[in-house]
């Protein structure tokens, strides 16, 4: 029973136990689904950018910056509060962001904060190869206009395959939603949703980028593609 007392539960879920975050500078159990912890990110030119994570038991994770008094910058991503930062090597975000254990920088890779997020992509990663792909954009020969392909089933998947591969696609290609070259294109502003089941302006995740599935690659095409998928999936 005491052990129990020093866990954090979370909707009737244990998300990290006393011995998981002990030493953890500024861990707080807070709200009915997180839980904060005090980060940081180095940069040889800025020196350290400090804020707060938040851990959700979805596995989403949220920092809001405390690099200097007026900074307003919230609810960023790891990857994002990286770049922010300043960090020279960006891009690898789990080992260069960090949380103070026991008075020492450790890389969030190191400890126990990120298995929620590791699970929620791997469970993301599953059911994208199963039936999630996120919207493609075709450019007209003719125009010159970009024209959204959706991915939803396997036949608009065929579609935008067949069209990626054709140097004289035309508008008047779509199968669907009828348009010519005279229509608008799609505003700018748009064409940052893409159908991403886990962030609007996603600009890719496991979550909506698939490389290869049963939906979006075809035993009856000739291309490379398809080929090695077909091989692959039949070893």
């Amino acid at each position: 029973m005491a052990n129990m007392e020093n866990q954090v539960n979370v909707n009737g879920c244990t998300m990290f136990s006393d011995e998981e975050v002990r030493e953890m500078s500024g861990f707080k159990r807070v709200g009915d689904d997180y839980v904060e912890v005090t980060c940081g990110c180095t940069s040889h030119r800025y020196g350290d950018a400090v804020g707060t994570l938040r851990v959700f038991v979805n596995g989403d994770l949220e920092i809001s910056c405390e690099c200097t008094p007026g900074c307003d910058e919230d609810k960023l991503s790891p990857a994002a509060f990286e770049k922010h930062s300043g960090r020279e090597t960006s891009r690898k975000w789990k080992n260069n962001v960090w949380v103070i254990v026991d008075g020492e920088k450790v890389p969030l890779a190191k400890t126990a904060l990120l298995k929620y997020y590791d699970k929620s992509l791997s469970n993301a990663g599953h059911r994208s190869q199963a039936n999630c792909h996120r919207d493609e954009f075709i450019r007209c020969a003719k125009c010159n206009k970009h024209r959204r392909i959706r991915l939803r089933t396997k036949e608009e998947c065929r579609v935008y395959h067949d069209s990626s591969t054709n140097d004289n696609w035309s508008c008047s290609d779509m199968p669907y939603d009828k348009i010519t070259c005279d229509d608008d294109e799609e505003r700018a502003s748009r064409r940052v949703y893409r159908g991403c089941t886990r962030s609007p302006t996603c600009k890719g995740c496991t979550s909506c980028v698939c490389f290869g599935c049963d939906t979006c690659r075809f035993s009856d095409c000739s291309c490379q593609t398809c080929i090695d998928f077909t091989i692959n999936s039949k070893a």
